[in-house]
């Protein structure tokens, strides 16, 4: 009685009008734009655009905006506006082009609770960006990356890959969890200097919780934090998982340096964290504050989970469009068969000799499209884009389905064809529109990595096996969106050959 009274009065009635114009204008003056700024739907007060996102295929719903919008369009979300850049042409100018000025990375609640004080590789800024990134591509080298000795530790893994693909002896699998040990062991090899037994149960459910937290950070939560963080914060939901999986993954790598402090041999470093840790103790880099435990924790949580994710993923799709399309693996197998036969492990000096199989490689990366929306960034200074101004500070996010599919620079786009990858003499040939990796300033360091793996990898699996699945099953080419594309969960049979 005494609430509706109350509702009723007429101050009451004129302060919550003014409150509701004063909140509309602030949120105008707010996320107003200059002149000459990126078009884009009409956006609600305070939530933007966020609900009109897509939360299961934001790739697709984005590439349909430009149709609409032009290679160039503003959507806001939450607090946060972006500018989204599509087609091979844009995202070669804001990555390749204007490098520079779009080399760092905008603010991020959501990651800032996951990597604090600009730490980690993938968010992190300026000089520290520069110099971690610096010291981690010279160490990888140093410790094998693309040498013999790494083609041999792949090879090896690649032996425990087959063998535990072997004892399912017949029966169908869901190769997931294998492929994610496998592609995990080499990473982990290389951070931690060990591998880990496909029978490890701690390990496999730190995979899990990783597997996870990245699912999660491609939800509507993620982007609900991101907006809205000083609400989520005290709000239950599976936002919150994010974080406390990371945090049991760091306390994972935790327990990893610990270990090596116990024997570590600073003249003869095994892994990163051995020469990080030599480094950090005597100084030899610049700035050394930045060289500290945290960062060194932060740093491997980046290196393992990008490690692991992509590539794991990617067979996983080799495996789908392979079995999709059994002639494609049958001429695999040939080729493979003619070059390297049938017991000999395959080497990075075979690539030259296989066009068709590196050809098949690449378009699985394409159209398997494993990193749909790449990492946001912030543009350094004023400039233009595609004739629109683009000012100092603004979030500007490059789609890079929209490269992979783009119409005016592959044949059939929305088809698995090797032949994208192939000239008229069926030699391989490159794509500028290739670009799984992103380009530029951020282009992924374990890039060359990678590509040892999915070449080692692909071959070893395809010349001792031939894989199909159950009878009457028709494996879906969609996928489940989170921070990667990936394939829906699925089962094969892996037969000797």
């Amino acid at each position: 009685m005494h609430l509706s009274l109350l509702m009723e009065s007429p101050d009451l009635k004129t302060t919550l009008f003014f409150l509701v114009v004063f909140l509309l204008l602030v949120n105008y003056l707010q996320n107003r734009t200059p002149s000459n700024y990126p078009p884009g739907p009409m956006a609600l007060p305070f939530v933007g655009n966020l609900f009109n996102m897509d939360s299961k295929q934001p790739h697709i719903y984005l590439t349909k905006l430009a149709g609409v919008y032009g290679n160039i369009f503003t959507l806001r979300l939450g607090r946060m506006q972006t500018v989204f850049v599509t087609g091979y042409k844009m995202v070669k100018e804001t990555l390749v082009v204007q490098a520079d000025n779009f080399a760092d990375r905008p603010f991020s609640p959501l990651n800032d609770r996951v990597f604090p004080g600009n730490g980690g590789l993938f968010f992190s800024n300026g000089w520290k960006w520069r110099k971690h990134r610096r010291f981690i591509l010279t160490t990888l080298k140093n410790l094998g990356l693309g040498k013999k000795t790494m083609e041999n530790a792949i090879c090896e893994e690649s032996y425990y890959l087959q063998r535990e693909m072997e004892r399912q002896k017949g029966d169908p699998f869901d190769p997931r969890v294998l492929l994610t040990n496998a592609v995990s062991n080499i990473i982990c090899q290389l951070v931690f200097g060990r591998r880990y037994d496909y029978a490890d149960d701690t390990f496999q459910k730190i995979l899990l919780l990783m597997n996870e937290a990245i699912n999660l950070e491609g939800t509507v939560w993620a982007q609900l934090y991101e907006a809205f963080p000083s609400i989520m914060n005290h709000l239950p939901g599976p936002h919150n998982d994010i974080f406390s999986h990371y945090h049991r993954i760091s306390d994972f790598i935790r327990e990893e340096v610990e270990r090596h402090k116990d024997n570590i041999d600073p003249s003869n470093p095994r892994d990163y964290i051995d020469a990080y840790l030599t480094d950090m103790n005597n100084g030899s880099w610049d700035n050394t504050e930045d060289f500290d435990e945290t960062n060194l924790v932060l740093n491997s949580l980046d290196l393992f989970a990008a490690g692991t994710e992509t590539t794991s993923t990617t067979l996983l799709w080799a495996l789908v469009f392979l079995i999709k399309y059994p002639h494609v693996q049958e001429w695999v197998q040939a080729e493979i068969d003619s070059v390297v036969g049938p017991s000999r492990q395959p080497s990075m000096a075979d690539r030259a000799s296989m066009p068709y199989t590196d050809a098949v490689i690449h378009e699985v990366q394409r159209l398997g499209n494993i990193v749909p929306l790449n990492g946001p960034r912030m543009a350094h200074k004023d400039t233009t884009l595609g004739g629109y101004f683009i000012p100092k500070g603004t979030t500007v996010m490059p789609i890079l389905t929209s490269v992979l599919f783009d119409e005016t620079e592959w044949e059939t786009p929305q088809e698995f064809n090797p032949g994208h990858f192939l000239d008229a003499e069926g030699k391989f040939r490159r794509r500028d529109a290739f670009m799984p990796f992103s380009a530029g300033k951020r282009v992924c360091l374990g890039e060359q990595l990678a590509r040892m793996e999915l070449f080692l990898f692909f071959v070893a699996l395809f010349q001792k096996f031939s894989f199909s699945t159950q009878d009457g099953v028709e494996l879906s080419l969609g996928g489940h969106v989170g921070l990667t594309h990936t394939p829906h969960p699925f089962k094969i049979f892996a037969h000797l050959r």
